[in-house]
């Protein structure tokens, strides 16, 4: 059984000090160790977080850990160039696809949201250089009352205007709680506890990491 340090940190039988949900079960700890956190500018990537992001909420992380090749099979690889063109047919047969969370609306949201990827990879060159314009330049304070007892936000204000701008870009299922959580997932904010034995190691990801840059297209 592992330690508990305190709150927010965890020992695993392994001896690896972690953020205390990165123990809970050997696939939060693969995630947890080796993807959460650092920093990703791939688009294709970038656009299956914010779908799984997306089709997380109200659900366990859990459920869509299990199901992410299912979930990259079914949605091609998250090429949103191509759900971008999915049509009825490709509705219905998602909807039965026992593999993938077989929700309507977050269904849908996703083909909808392939196709205003599509209209900011033209404005911007890559979904890449929007997304990571939103990078805040300092760790910022909660933004929801009642949130203040745990040290990690689930919403920030960059992550309000985040959300607010891409829904005024069409993009759906996209609120500013899921905004931070893909803020966190991709790298944009090293969330990993102070004393998480992944921290240091996150953060050197992410000075080192090349931002995306907006180009002419």
């Amino acid at each position: 059984m592992p330690d508990y340090d305190d709150k927010y940190l965890r020992t695993g039988g392994d001896g690896i000090k972690r953020c205390w949900w990165g123990n809970d079960h050997e696939d939060y700890q693969r995630y947890h160790d080796e993807e959460w956190g650092r920093p990703v500018a791939d688009d294709f990537r970038l656009f299956e977080k914010i779908c799984l992001e997306g089709f997380q909420s109200g659900l366990s992380w859990l459920v869509i850990l299990r199901k992410h090749e299912n979930f990259r099979k079914a949605f091609a690889g998250f090429d949103f160039h191509k759900v971008a063109h999915f049509d009825d047919r490709d509705l219905a047969r998602l909807l039965q696809d026992e593999g993938i969370v077989r929700n309507r609306g977050k269904i849908e949201a996703t083909i909808n949201n392939a196709r205003r990827a599509l209209e900011v990879v033209h404005e911007f060159g890559s979904l890449g250089a929007y997304i990571w314009q939103w990078e805040p330049n300092s760790p910022e304070p909660h933004s929801v009352k009642g949130d203040y007892a745990h040290p990690i936000p689930s919403v920030t204000k960059t992550s309000q205007a985040f959300s607010k701008d891409l829904k005024n870009r069409g993009w759906k299922f996209f609120g500013p709680t899921t905004a931070y959580a893909f803020m966190q997932a991709m790298g944009m904010v090293n969330d990993h506890m102070e004393g998480c034995a992944f921290r240091t190691e996150v953060e050197v990801l992410r000075s080192k990491f090349k931002r995306p840059q907006k180009r002419c297209v």
